[in-house]
């Protein structure tokens, strides 16, 4: 069963098989994160946990770049985002900009970026913080805030330091750097690089296959990945304990475990 509907003529969701699917769809600008980019992405991702018949979200963009940060000829005119006093434009990023942040972090079930082309700024921030990124070949990949004389003002400093280490999350922060995506498949940025032209299919491929698995067991065993990352061994091993517990007692558990024996079965015979 497919369903689409639009959250504004920017974002399209559409929702096939526990697959969600976000495309960012302003082409014209890059699908920069203007105010009203920002606000139908807020608003698209934040009803992600209150939709129970979605498994895995796809986000994804239409035109030749992935998200090329923020809109530079608004921070020269000062508008959009950057309008106003010092206060006020700290208050839009919190209220704004950060709803995408917050609600990226607060996702129950797994995402993958589908990144096309330039993920640049606050566009590369954006993959980072989906919990699989896949790139075509013509990606490219920027922490490139230092360019603008900004830095990442969505939280990439947070992001970027986890997933190479600090050390190279300074080196790329410091120096702008655009990475190509078998530079990016190097520092283990992306997971897989594919052809020009096979990025929709290789993501939808790997979403369904995500979304295939017990759903309540592949929603704590991300949890459980992305907090174990954070504390102690002890900490972790408690987690685990605390939801192995949950899911060995419930019933999603019990019926893998007779469709896995009866499966079994089956193939034992065909032998």
């Amino acid at each position: 069963m497919s369903m689409t509907s639009d959250y504004s003529p920017r974002v399209i969701s559409e929702l096939s098989d526990g697959v969600l699917t976000l495309t960012l769809n302003a082409p014209a600008t890059g699908n920069a994160l203007d105010v009203a980019m920002t606000e139908a992405l807020a608003d698209a991702l934040e009803t992600v946990n209150r939709m129970p018949g979605v498994r895995c979200l796809v986000l994804r963009s239409s035109g030749k770049h992935f998200c090329t940060g923020g809109n530079v000829k608004d921070m020269r005119s000062g508008h959009d985002l950057m309008e106003g006093a010092i206060e006020e434009v700290r208050d839009r990023l919190r209220l704004s900009l950060h709803r995408i942040t917050r609600a990226m972090q607060g996702l129950d079930v797994p995402s993958i970026a589908a990144v096309n082309g330039a993920a640049v700024g606050a566009g590369f921030d954006l993959t980072l913080m989906c919990d699989i990124r896949i790139a075509d070949e013509n990606a490219r990949f920027a922490e490139s805030f230092l360019r603008l004389g900004l830095v990442s003002g969505i939280g990439g400093a947070w992001f970027l330091a986890r997933i190479v280490g600090v050390a190279k999350a300074m080196e790329l922060t410091l120096t702008s750097e655009f990475l190509d995506a078998h530079k990016a498949l190097e520092l283990k940025i992306v997971s897989s690089v594919v052809k020009s032209g096979e990025l929709d299919h290789a993501a939808l491929d790997m979403a369904r296959r995500i979304a295939a698995n017990p759903p309540i067991a592949t929603r704590m065993a991300k949890r459980l990945v992305r907090d174990s990352a954070e504390v102690s061994l002890p900490v972790a091993l408690e987690m685990a304990a605390s939801l192995q517990a949950m899911l060995l007692c419930g019933p999603e558990h019990k019926a893998a475990v007779t469709r896995f024996l009866e499966q079994r079965a089956m193939n034992q015979e065909r032998v």
